[in-house]
């Protein structure tokens, strides 16, 4: 394993937002889910695909916080464009637990 020196781990933005819309996603390879997430006013709302409909569903996530990475360049996932990626443990099945604050913290915190 290779050490992490501090101004890499600095350089990647991870953000708290609240999810404001899901959406099933048939087209992908591999199930996922469209997540639209509340950055706060000075990131805004971004939009992902997450591999995560072992554990949630597009009813129970909106208002669900969520810890994401903003600052990856945008990626084409069939047709539509993720713009950031939501963290999550992965568990040995794949299985996608993800990240959130422990209470209800303002959208754009970052983490760090």
């Amino acid at each position: 394993m290779n050490d992490l020196t501090w101004p890499q781990f600095a350089a990647v933005d991870m953000r708290v937002g609240t999810i404001v819309r899901a959406e099933s996603f048939p087209e992908a390879r591999q199930p996922a889910i469209k997540l639209w997430i509340d950055f706060g006013p000075e990131i805004g709302e971004r939009k992902t695909s997450a591999q995560i409909t072992d554990l949630y569903d597009t009813a129970t996530l909106p208002g669900r916080q969520v810890i994401a990475v903003v600052n990856f360049p945008p990626k084409q996932i069939g047709k539509f464009m993720s713009e950031c990626l939501v963290l999550g443990s992965v568990d040995q099945n794949r299985v996608v637990t993800l990240l959130q604050p422990e209470r209800s913290v303002e959208n754009g915190l970052r983490i760090g």
